[in-house]
């Protein structure tokens, strides 16, 4: 099974291929809203009533700027099928109807946060909803809770969900942004084949120890050795 990322400019990376390599582009690009400015000035403050502080993701400017249409086409050149997240921001640079766009309820309660997000997706079939609580320290399995590692983190569940409805079966899956690398862990656990790509060194390095220590149980310590976690199985 193939599951690799690159450190590299996903442009750069799409021009190197042929038409519809992949089967499924799954994106979640900066969205240009600013997003990374808000983020910055709450890190640190509680999450209204919440006694969580609000993680401070460094000083990566990630969302000065939302895709322009040659990122569109070329992504529409290189897969099958896309769904593309945070499209309903830049609209204007999908020339392209969709009758079906997912949607992410969040279930986050009344904050200053979006209730939703939305994905547009090149499928003909109708808008579906997939609901999974993602708010600050709160998450729908609390047992299984995920590190937040990326700003933009979405759910490893939601990119299962995601795979498991679109993805066609001996396809290669494509995130172009893997940021913290959800949706190759998702892949790898669902036995799909994957590429991506991410432009940011420091997220590239941290998705990848994370995907290392929850799919191949390679724990890093703090001083950069590393060792394989044994499962109850080997012990």
């Amino acid at each position: 099974m193939i599951s690799e990322v690159y450190n590299i400019d996903c442009m750069e990376y799409m021009r190197t291929l042929p038409d519809k390599y992949f089967s499924l582009c799954i994106a979640d690009p900066p969205y240009g809203i600013g997003a990374d400015r808000g983020q910055k000035a709450r890190a640190g403050t509680q999450y209204g009533k919440s006694k969580a502080t609000c993680k401070d993701y460094g000083d990566s400017d990630w969302d000065m700027k939302a895709p322009d249409m040659e990122w569109f086409n070329e992504i529409r050149r290189v897969s099958e099928n896309q769904i593309i997240w945070g499209a309903n921001h830049f609209i204007s640079n999908i020339p392209v109807d969709s009758p079906c766009w997912i949607v992410w309820d969040k279930d986050n309660g009344t904050n200053d946060y979006a209730d939703c997000e939305l994905a547009w997706t090149s499928f003909p079939t109708p808008v579906r909803k997939f609901r999974y609580k993602w708010h600050g320290m709160l998450q729908e399995d609390m047992k299984h809770k995920e590190e937040r590692i990326h700003p933009t983190q979405k759910p490893v569940a939601l990119y299962a969900w995601l795979i498991s409805n679109y993805a066609k079966q001996g396809g290669v899956i494509f995130d172009p942004m893997t940021g913290s690398g959800s949706s190759r862990i998702a892949a790898y656990k669902l036995g799909y084949d994957f590429i991506g790509c991410e432009i940011d060194k420091e997220y590239f390095d941290k998705s990848v120890e994370r995907f290392n220590a929850e799919c191949k149980g390679i724990v890093t310590a703090k001083d950069g050795s590393t060792y394989v976690q044994k499962s109850l199985f080997d012990m």
